[in-house]
């Protein structure tokens, strides 16, 4: 099942004996087990008749025979496992699986990696549990989950404005959430959340990030890539080049693709390079300035600055002048 049918299941108290959450992005495992931890029973019922486990500090058998207990003046029992990949010998569940207690609705948070497809009691999971697998986004995904949820909160936010805090924060969804639940608590309902206010209350940059580098890039504006480069060089903790130099090989990898369109349609870009309408301007304007050739050469230059950001074949200069360095080779 995906997250939106189990969520819309509990919300109708349509419960199963037991849910199997796991995978790389922990913000959906948290997600689903904090609705079940906080909505199916009510205080009273969770004193006698919800139990939060960690896997670190027991074995499966102590899992069972928890679940296995009746609810106390309830109709119910729930059961969390916390740290779920923890647990030692997973496959002695299986028994229980085949049997599961009706009364008890039995949680594990499975946490940054899944199960073995090849084994048995992911087989069993499968056919005999509510079994979730949560992915990690792709980074040009993140931009339109962050209008989604923000939509969902009665939020608005612009493109240039998802894609910065994107950009800034990567695809860990509990941290992204996080900027932006905090972000909400400032903003009026109902109302936009501007470059402005992300720059004013997270400390992004809106002129001066890796999103901006890449426009100036794309236009070959030597004078505000510069003025990127030199505030990046005052402030290299927040702006650390091995970032920079992955942004750029990023958006020249899709410069490079578009240069290989037959049909160089904005719609038809839109939909191979995978990225926001809004910006496909952007990979055209760079595509005029920069020829397949160029765009080759400077995925070359990315993979080599990207070592030296790293150490290897660098031993004086530091990461400013080294991105000064790389922007003169791309710009000239």
């Amino acid at each position: 099942m995906n997250f939106e049918a189990i969520l819309s299941d509990l919300k109708a108290k349509k419960y199963q004996p037991v849910y199997f959450l796991m995978g790389e992005e922990s913000y959906y495992i948290d997600y689903i087990s904090d609705y079940i931890s906080n909505e199916v029973l009510n205080d009273t019922e969770k004193e006698f008749n919800q139990t939060v486990l960690y896997a670190k500090d027991i074995d499966v058998q102590t899992v069972i025979s928890t679940a296995k207990q009746f609810p106390f003046m309830g109709e119910r029992m729930v059961v969390i496992v916390k740290e779920a990949q923890q647990l030692k010998k997973i496959e002695q569940l299986e028994n229980y699986l085949k049997n599961p207690q009706e009364s008890t609705i039995l949680v594990f948070c499975h946490k940054y990696k899944s199960l073995d497809k090849r084994k048995s009691i992911y087989k069993t999971l499968s056919k005999k549990a509510v079994l979730f697998e949560s992915k990690k986004l792709y980074d040009n995904q993140v931009p339109a989950w962050i209008v989604n949820y923000l939509s969902s909160k009665q939020y608005k936010i612009g493109h240039k404005a998802s894609h910065l805090i994107a950009e800034y924060l990567g695809n860990d969804l509990n941290k992204v959430s996080n900027e932006l639940d905090k972000l909400m608590i400032i903003t009026p309902a109902n109302s936009e959340i501007t470059a402005e206010s992300i720059e004013t209350n997270i400390g992004i940059s809106k002129d001066y990030n890796n999103f901006e580098l890449t426009n100036a890039l794309a236009k070959k504006d030597i004078l505000k890539s510069n003025r990127i480069a030199n505030f990046f060089a005052q402030n290299p903790k927040d702006n650390p080049l091995v970032v920079s130099v992955g942004v750029i090989f990023n958006f020249f990898q899709k410069v490079l693709l578009y240069h290989t369109l037959k049909d160089k349609s904005s719609n038809n870009a839109v939909r191979v390079l995978k990225v926001n309408p809004y910006f496909i301007k952007d990979y055209q304007m760079a595509a005029r300035n920069y020829s397949k050739r160029k765009s080759m050469y400077i995925i070359g230059l990315c993979r080599t600055y990207d070592m030296k950001s790293k150490g290897i074949d660098n031993y004086s200069i530091n990461d400013g002048e080294l991105l000064k360095e790389f922007l003169f080779k791309i710009l000239h």
